[in-house]
């Protein structure tokens, strides 16, 4: 029998954009999505971008998760943007396309300046994380947010994935990431 986040992608698939600045865990919410996705069996392509700088700078990546092999691995239209910090609002909104959705970490981006053609879910994540017990699981709760309202993978499959690719020394933050998963998720099933 077939997942419900296997017939969702069922002839098609979800391309993505998720930015914001370094630190914010941008990456590593794109990578846990992009292996959770290849847990289940997915074609997946992750491909990251960013700024020279450590900390702070522009930092950026997109995601195509699919049933079926992927033919380039370049997001002209995405299906969906988690935007992470005000910069980047301005900057990919544009490359949503007329059916996609906007997910906005609204403890740091204007809801009221996002587009108004298609669905956009404010997520105050930088709060919810603090609220939990570490402001940078932020990502986390934006992933849980996002696997609310399009279900392409499971979320235990985002834990095991943040199990093997959690460095030893932070594998205790695993439950902190499920709390964060968790809230994202009431967030968008509150707004339904």
């Amino acid at each position: 029998m077939e997942s419900s986040s296997t017939s969702s992608l069922a002839g098609r698939q979800h391309e993505m954009i998720i930015a914001g600045f370094g630190g914010q865990g941008v990456l590593r919410l794109g990578q846990t999505l992009a292996a959770a996705a290849l847990y289940e069996g997915r074609e997946v392509v992750w491909t990251p971008a960013y700024g020279p700088e450590m900390r702070g700078g522009p930092a950026f990546c997109t995601v195509i998760l699919s049933a079926t092999p992927i033919g380039s691995p370049v997001v002209a239209a995405a299906d969906t943007a988690i935007i992470m910090d005000r910069p980047s609002l301005p900057k990919y909104q544009g490359q949503v396309r007329a059916s996609g959705v906007l997910l906005l970490n609204s403890s740091l981006v204007d809801p009221a300046l996002a587009r108004t053609d298609i669905p956009c879910y404010a997520v105050p994540a930088q709060q919810l994380a603090e609220e939990i017990g570490d402001g940078n699981i932020a990502n986390m709760v934006m992933l849980g947010a996002f696997l609310h309202l399009t279900p392409l993978v499971q979320p235990a499959s985002v834990l095991e994935a943040l199990r093997a690719t959690l460095p030893e020394r932070r594998r205790h933050l695993l439950p902190l990431n499920e709390k964060a998963l968790l809230a994202g998720a009431a967030v968008i099933a509150n707004a339904k």
